[in-house]
């Protein structure tokens, strides 16, 4: 599967994932220098000639904001230094939550860095599961979107049978919708009211999950506040086991702990963020995205459909 003509670099955010990526690809990740100075301001510098190349960037814009802005400088970096083409493969993207002014006087964060990404150089965006996928409008260049049930389902195939798919609110019906879809199973839908930022009331849950096993799914899970909630309202209704599958493992906070201490039986997430050290513990399990990013990226690169890596629910 290795070919000559692109090569791939990394950002810090992730560099576990992005080595998984290019050891798929049979390719070793190129050579860039990455340093601070005194005062923390990043420097770059690419090792190596990529004038003409094709350059893949894996980075993931999780805070701290410096790794926003060290993919910004790596693209720089590669539009100075005569790169053919630039896409930034973004696993986890950043500062998505706040994609509209759903009240006075607020930023909307997701455009800001549409804006800033694109103004850096970059030619096209590759990512997995954004918090809403409209945000692929804020950018008027090509836009890949991944998505993570192409990952996870397989895992619960063979509980399909007593199996329903929940989606934690409204919002998240659309991914819920293509796990039932690859899994034959129902669809059940929580009602919740989200009075500010990190807290949500469930109020509802639409669709029945007594006696079934339910598989939660969302694109991220930060404090977990939301998700433990979720678990135990679908075990008061009945629930039997509930297994969770969340792209972005966040896990901000007292998170860990939340999890640890819940009903919950399994969550799996995938490794477009790295967990820390305190997460690695029976409840949660990483399965990597690696696989996927890798065939998006040989794709891109030969002008190959990656459509069927999409796996787009059109009901």
């Amino acid at each position: 599967m290795a070919v000559n003509g692109y090569k791939i670099f990394s950002g810090s955010s992730n560099l576990p994932l992005a080595e998984k990526i290019a050891e798929k690809l049979g390719k070793s990740l190129g050579y860039i220098e990455l340093k601070r100075f005194s005062d923390g301001e990043i420097w770059s510098k690419y090792g190596e000639n990529i004038r003409g190349s094709e350059v893949f960037i894996i980075q993931s814009t999780n805070p701290p904001a410096e790794n926003l802005l060290e993919l910004l400088i790596m693209i720089d970096a590669a539009k100075r230094a005569s790169a053919k083409r630039i896409t930034a493969v973004i696993p986890y993207f950043g500062y998505s939550r706040q994609d509209r002014k759903d009240q006075p006087r607020v930023s909307i964060t997701a455009k800001l860095v549409a804006n800033l990404i694109t103004v850096a150089g970059a030619d096209r965006i590759m990512t997995m599961d954004l918090h809403a996928a409209q945000i692929q409008g804020f950018f008027d260049i090509p836009f890949d979107h991944l998505y993570g049930s192409t990952i996870f389902s397989g895992i619960f195939d063979k509980i399909n049978d007593n199996l329903v798919v929940v989606s934690p609110d409204v919002g998240g019906i659309k991914m819920a919708r293509s796990y039932a879809k690859r899994l034959h199973a129902d669809l059940v839908v929580i009602d919740k009211r989200r009075p500010k930022q990190n807290l949500a009331e469930v109020v509802h849950i639409i669709g029945s999950v007594e006696n079934k096993d339910v598989l939660l799914v969302d694109d991220m899970i930060d404090t977990a506040g939301t998700f433990v909630g979720a678990v135990e309202a679908l075990k008061n209704k009945g629930a039997k086991k509930i297994y969770g599958a969340i792209t972005h493992p966040l896990l901000s906070g007292k998170a860990i702990e939340r999890i640890r201490d819940s009903q919950l039986t399994k969550l799996f997430v995938s490794d477009t963020i790295p967990l820390s050290k305190d997460a690695d513990m029976e409840k949660i399990s990483v399965i990597s995205a690696a696989d996927i990013f890798a065939e998006a990226i040989r794709r891109t690169y030969h002008n190959e459909s990656i459509s069927s890596l999409f796996d787009i629910d059109k009901g």
